[in-house]
């Protein structure tokens, strides 16, 4: 953070940290929303949204109603581990902003150092009763959701879903409307791609190499499909049966020719699978609706596709088989996203939770939008925006009903770096046996073996 935003920052928290009245003495009150957004910088459209659209008709609709509501806006355009520290700092000390931007993944973390609290604890019963809850899928609800109470309301999100390439899907004798109903069906599809000669018929994302995106468009995914979560009931999943499946899966992938070793070993491995794809040689590639519409999105994507739409299928990512995944599902996805909380420190809980909600109604999240096709966290939103874009349409219709996401624990991102590395293991010819075993000591020495199901 440039020396200049700090002392800005700290002028700020020190005349309207945690909602001051301003000295005035005559009932005005000041709220303070922070982000690490910052115009001309990092997450400029939601800054500008901010300051542009959410403040002014706040304090006039607060004005309506006969009070005296200021709204000031803290913003930040630095590295996000930096914002999380500064964040959780303020929190500690009891200051900061009233309304907080933070990624999902940070909620679980901050409530176990007891930096937030739930809605409601904050806000009171106004914040169960909310008419968003309604517009947002039971399933979305969860990126803000820790140990089963709501602490936050999620912003945008996304999800992971199979995409295939219908003309080499034609040369290979499969459906232009593929919709796979289990694991199996997705390598006999593999099968059928190599006969007719495409050069990498499936790309699930393993090891290492490809950091997170292991973790997010393959393993987690295809743990949900069989049945398991990497966190659930206080405990981290082990060398379960579920995990040996994925294991498995990915063994059978990656040891028969239908996946190409080499590339989840490649530094840039994960932009090269892209460029594959785009290039027409890849049959079935996991992936986010982020590569839709920004890496083959036909005018200004990384990897850009003239024939995108009529070239480029989706589909669920099946359970392992029907009824298989969690909460018995047919089909399953992965979804991160960033949510806003409440301070619970607050001097003005009641207006921040106003605020809050205003920033989440349906006019202010189609506003924040801009015009574009985005998939925002409200149903009512996505029904009026998505038309124009049939691909997010349908994973605002069918994948986000049936999405999961990463537990947001501290902890989280050294067992992702475990289950990386058991996939690397499948993938260069390690018996699943031996993955899993692996994968059970490392977790352990991780979490403790009191923490682990198997």
């Amino acid at each position: 953070m440039k020396p200049a935003l700090v002392i800005l920052a700290a002028a700020v928290l020190a005349l309207a940290g945690c909602g001051t009245d301003g000295g005035s003495g005559d009932g005005a009150i000041t709220l303070v929303i922070t982000a690490n957004a910052i115009s001309g910088g990092k997450n400029a459209e939601s800054a500008d949204w901010t300051k542009q659209w959410v403040i002014p008709r706040f304090e006039a609709a607060q004005k309506a109603k006969g009070r005296d509501v200021h709204v000031l806006f803290q913003p930040s355009g630095v590295d996000d581990e930096q914002y999380k520290t500064k964040i959780a700092l303020d929190l500690k000390s009891r200051t900061g902003a009233d309304v907080i931007d933070l990624d999902g993944i940070w909620v679980g973390e901050f409530a176990q150092a007891g930096y937030v609290k739930p809605l409601a604890e904050v806000a009171g019963p106004e914040a169960d009763s909310w008419e968003g809850w309604g517009q947002i899928p039971t399933a979305v609800q969860g990126l803000g959701i820790f140990d089963g109470k709501r602490y936050a309301l999620p912003q945008g999100t996304d999800g992971r879903v199979l995409y295939y390439n219908r003309k080499l899907f034609e040369k290979a004798g499969l459906p232009s409307d593929w919709r796979p109903a289990s694991w199996q069906e997705i390598l006999d599809a593999g099968a059928a791609l190599k006969r007719a000669g495409v050069p990498i018929p499936i790309q699930v994302d393993a090891g290492t190499a490809m950091g997170e995106a292991t973790t997010m468009q393959g393993a987690l995914p295809l743990l949900a499909g069989a049945g398991a979560e990497i966190y659930a009931n206080g405990k981290w999943t082990g060398a379960s049966q579920a995990l040996k499946d994925v294991l498995g899966f990915y063994r059978q992938i990656y040891t028969t020719g239908l996946g190409d070793p080499k590339l989840q070993q490649e530094a840039q491995g994960r932009d090269k699978s892209f460029a594959r794809f785009a290039e027409g040689k890849i049959g079935i590639l996991a992936e986010g609706d982020y590569f839709w519409r920004a890496v083959i999105e036909p005018k200004a994507g990384v990897a850009p596709m003239a024939n995108r739409d009529a070239d480029v299928g989706y589909a669920l990512i099946p359970a392992a088989r029907p009824g298989a995944g969690i909460r018995g599902q047919d089909a399953v996805s992965m979804s991160g996203g960033a949510v806003r909380v409440l301070n619970p420190f607050s001097k003005n809980p009641k207006p921040a939770w106003e605020l809050l909600s205003f920033m989440h109604s349906a006019e202010a999240t189609a506003a924040q939008l801009a015009g574009a096709a985005r998939i925002t966290s409200r149903t009512d939103v996505n029904d009026q925006v998505l038309g124009v874009d049939p691909m997010l349409k349908f994973v605002s219709d069918e994948v986000l009903p049936v999405t999961a996401y990463r537990p947001p624990l501290a902890v989280y991102p050294q067992v992702s770096v475990a289950l990386q590395e058991a996939t690397a293991d499948v993938v260069s010819g390690t018996s699943v046996d031996e993955a899993a075993a692996s994968y059970q000591r490392k977790l352990e020495a991780i979490v403790g073996a009191s923490n682990v199901a198997r």
